[in-house]
């Protein structure tokens, strides 16, 4: 064992000590190395920035996996007991220690802007909706408690909306009257926090809390909710965000226990539908990102192979330059074996060298602000870190590449005899 790792570090140094005497020949010919394994670790590492900017994107439209939504509908034709179906809603959630769920209801609030009277698409929701559907802020903050116990609804707008407004500094606590009309004062609302929009989104919007809309509607009646659905199914939506790995038997308790809650005196449970169901991207159990994952794959192949190819072909060049002093070695005694490994462990010791710097190259270029702002296209709120798994990878590839390139001109310099040295 000894003798063995005796012989692997001589061979070692023996192979340094040989790429310092060709420096010039060995840094033109890993430079393509160098780059190659540069290029792979940056696609993989970009190719984790584009995975998770579509799951963010996916995750903000449908929710985390895995999103449970639930909805109730009377087989009768009458509507469902909003009151029944909270109660139920907030019963299921402290009974199965659920910590993400909101209840999400769409409608429209007059909002005066210097342009006129605007109705504002509205969407209210619960505190935990935030957390569950990644809602990115540019301004201020998401709702907080203190926001739920004020007297004043607190709004967290769109670009649009804050632009329209003058965009005031939200320290200030800018308000706006919700519900103005006929002259009629309507309810002071706080703006909190400001989200972003989409290129193709030209109107306001904002987002409240449900309680402070009820509160709102109990008062106003002109503060009504709509009906995401166009009618028939109830006006609020409920969603929970829980664990994927017990998705699949929440979903039959939480169906059991509204059913159960929902039933008509008399009626039974069959007077009531109720569906509990998934919608985020993970529903279907297959990678929704193997597509993506394929294709940094095979540029990143690609581009390795490219390398490799130009690595082999500098390294043959340099085995026909060097046959004399290998002729010289073998007449001295060195075995085949010893001819092999010796020139097996410049090429992979010199790749490992390449690709040290071509991984902390890529670390350089993939960690760049500039070039995660580039990437991200502001889609992208939790940038991974550098991906660990992509620099081993840029390190093995370019071991392997240098035991590849230097296995057929290792062949050849074995086949080198002593009387080759004379010849040349």
């Amino acid at each position: 064992m000894k003798r063995a790792f005796t012989s692997l570090v001589g061979a070692v140094i023996e192979a340094w000590q040989e790429l310092r005497v060709h420096r010039t020949r060995v840094l033109l010919s890993l430079i393509g190395v160098a780059v190659a394994v540069c290029s792979l670790t940056t696609v993989v590492a970009l190719g984790g920035i584009v995975q998770q900017a579509n799951q963010e994107l996916s995750e903000r439209q449908s929710g985390r996996p895995a999103s449970l939504f639930v909805s109730a509908y009377s087989n009768q034709g009458t509507a469902i007991d909003s009151a029944t179906m909270d109660a139920t809603w907030a019963e299921t959630l402290a009974r199965y220690d659920i910590t993400y769920g909101s209840r999400v209801m769409q409608t429209t609030q007059a909002v005066p802007f210097t342009t006129g009277v605007v109705d504002v698409q509205t969407q209210a929701v619960d505190q935990p909706y935030g957390e569950m559907h990644r809602v990115r802020l540019t301004e201020g903050e998401w709702f907080t408690a203190d926001d739920a116990a004020g007297l004043a609804p607190a709004l967290v707008v769109n670009q649009i909306f804050w632009e329209r407004l003058g965009s005031p500094e939200l320290r200030t606590h800018p308000t706006v009257e919700l519900g103005a009309q006929g002259g009629k004062p309507g309810t002071t609302a706080v703006i909190v926090g400001v989200y972003p929009v989409a290129s193709y989104e030209t109107d306001p919007a904002m987002f409240m809390l449900a309680d402070q809309l009820s509160a709102m509607t109990a008062a106003r009646p002109s503060a009504a909710v709509q009906d995401p659905y166009g009618g028939g199914g109830g006006s609020t939506q409920y969603e929970m965000w829980v664990p994927p790995a017990i998705s699949e038997q929440l979903m039959e308790v939480v169906k059991r226990d509204f059913t159960s809650a929902l039933a008509t005196p008399g009626g039974g449970t069959g007077d009531v539908q109720v569906d509990v169901y998934r919608q985020d991207y993970a529903q279907y159990g297959d990678d929704p990102f193997l597509v993506t994952k394929l294709v940094v794959g095979g540029i990143a192949v690609l581009v390795l192979l490219l390398g490799a190819l130009g690595l082999v072909n500098i390294a043959l060049v340099t085995v026909k330059q060097r046959v004399r002093e290998i002729g010289i070695r073998r007449s001295f005694g060195a075995t085949a074996g010893r001819v092999f490994f010796s020139v097996m462990m410049e090429s992979v010791v010199a790749t490992i060298a390449a690709g040290a710097a071509g991984v902390i190259a890529s670390v350089l270029l993939v960690q760049n602000p500039w070039t995660m702002d580039l990437i991200g296209q502001g889609l992208v709120s939790d940038f991974p870190p550098f991906p660990a798994e992509a620099a081993v990878l840029g390190l093995v590839a370019a071991t392997a590449v240098g035991a590849l390139a230097g296995l057929l001109p290792a062949l050849v310099a074995v086949r080198v005899k002593v009387i080759d040295a004379i010849r040349y």
